[in-house]
């Protein structure tokens, strides 16, 4: 499937996701009609129906673990958000103990940090363009700054202490983060989940050759069926596209009043 797939919305994803699965099950519908006449009839009636279950039983398996792999990233995602956002708060209120000038450069440099990573990075993430190449030069000087604080008391060496420590942890969340944005379901992956799907919709049709009422209404059940599923995969396959930079600026240090 295409990026220009991936980038539409929710409603209009869903609306392309089910206006095809129709679409491809009316197909089906169609060509078992034509087809069903004289002895091609009776070959498709004698198809067993019990061949049904493991079909959906099969698709429902691949659902199952496909699922689990979009949705493990898609959490992951959510985790590695909310840690950097923890730890550049933590960063920003520990900021607070030292004098002004020294807490001002932080500030701004954790507030460039949040800019590049909301106004340039979640769009590359979204597109999976981004990758560990592009380097966090705002939390890298931060951290290079925090390690030439000069403490005057034991306050400042323990805020010090654990600003080093807060700022590793954010630059480790924004490497997994990246790492988690270039996961990506495989092309095979989606062609054995498509395909089994159109698989069942064939047998479907098949055991309910000499019934059009029958056959029309179980395939529009299973269509639906499909079409919730691949949707619902298809949303969080790419999880920067649904998990947003929110807690992020929710950091900027201009936001944060004087003492934290």
């Amino acid at each position: 499937m295409g990026d220009w797939f991936f980038n539409l919305s929710l409603p209009w994803m869903a609306l392309v996701i089910f206006l095809a699965t129709y679409l491809i099950a009316c197909s089906v519908d169609l060509v078992v009609t034509r087809l069903a006449v004289n002895e091609r009839a009776k070959g498709f009636k004698a198809v067993s129906p019990g061949m049904l279950p493991p079909l959906g039983i099969l698709f429902a398996l691949l659902v199952g673990f496909i699922a689990v792999e979009v949705w493990g990233n898609f959490d992951k995602a959510k985790a590695a958000v909310t840690t950097e956002a923890s730890a550049l708060r933590a960063v920003v209120l520990l900021a607070g103990g030292f004098p002004d000038e020294q807490r001002m450069r932080i500030y701004a440099l954790v507030d460039r940090h949040i800019d590049e990573s909301v106004n340039k990075e979640w769009p590359e993430m979204a597109q999976q363009r981004m990758t560990l190449a592009a380097l966090p030069t705002a939390l890298i000087e931060a951290l290079h700054d925090t390690l030439a604080l000069k403490p005057a008391d034991d306050s400042q060496r323990a805020a010090q202490a654990e600003m080093v420590k807060e700022l590793h942890t954010a630059l480790d969340a924004r490497r997994q983060r990246i790492v988690i944005s270039e996961s990506a379901l495989g092309t095979v992956k989606w062609l054995g989940l498509l395909l089994q799907g159109l698989c069942t919709l064939v047998a479907i049709a098949l055991v309910h050759s000499d019934n059009r009422l029958a056959r029309a209404l179980t395939l529009i059940l299973f269509a639906t069926g499909i079409a919730l599923s691949v949707l619902l995969i298809a949303a969080y396959s790419r999880p920067f596209t649904t998990v947003g930079p929110a807690l992020l600026k929710q950091v900027i240090p201009s936001q944060v009043p004087f003492g934290g």
